[in-house]
């Protein structure tokens, strides 16, 4: 005689038989790059994956999905942040600005602009991400040596090595800000 599974359709009590039901979506609402947005998203959601397939914003990258590269950062209430490690839902209230949202009125952020001055940029995948970076690192004023700039921004990887020139860019947008 042999032992019997258990049938895994079966609706016997504390078994789950369904694994494709979606979690009821959960309404948020946040300012993107100065626009409001109320949605309804799956709790599951990342804010990187709202920004890129949802409000159609991709200038943050989808790099590693592990939050190790920073390709993927963005500003929250100033702060930054990997969006790809950041559950759309915690963004409710808060104002997200990625790097579509730095440059007003038609006019460059002094970051962007030195990112163009110091030729800061290879393939430029990471460059959104480490002007977002470089933003909230000049926001949070802890920075004032190349040596301290290099330690704050060791979160964002450029494969290509442009290292020098993004903290020449970095300096020089600190003395226009």
């Amino acid at each position: 005689m042999t032992a019997r599974e258990p049938d895994a359709s079966s609706d016997s009590p504390g078994r789950h038989t369904r694994h494709d039901v979606a979690p009821a979506g959960v309404s948020v609402n946040f300012t993107v790059n100065g626009v409001h947005h109320a949605l309804t998203l799956d709790p599951r959601s990342t804010l990187l994956d709202v920004l890129r397939e949802q409000l159609d914003l991709n200038g943050s990258k989808k790099g590693c999905d592990q939050g190790q590269c920073g390709a993927c950062t963005v500003l929250i209430d100033s702060r930054r942040v990997v969006s790809c490690l950041t559950l759309a839902v915690m963004t409710d209230g808060k104002d997200v600005t990625t790097i579509e949202g730095l440059a007003k009125d038609g006019k460059l952020h002094p970051l962007q602009q030195a990112f163009i001055d110091h030729d800061a940029f290879q393939c430029g995948y990471c460059t959104p991400g480490q002007i977002c970076s470089a933003a909230g690192l000049i926001t949070e004023g802890k920075a004032t040596t190349p040596d301290e700039i290099r330690e704050l921004m060791s979160g964002n990887i450029c494969r290509c090595g442009a290292y020098p020139n993004i903290v020449a860019a970095i300096q020089q947008a600190m003395r226009h800000t």
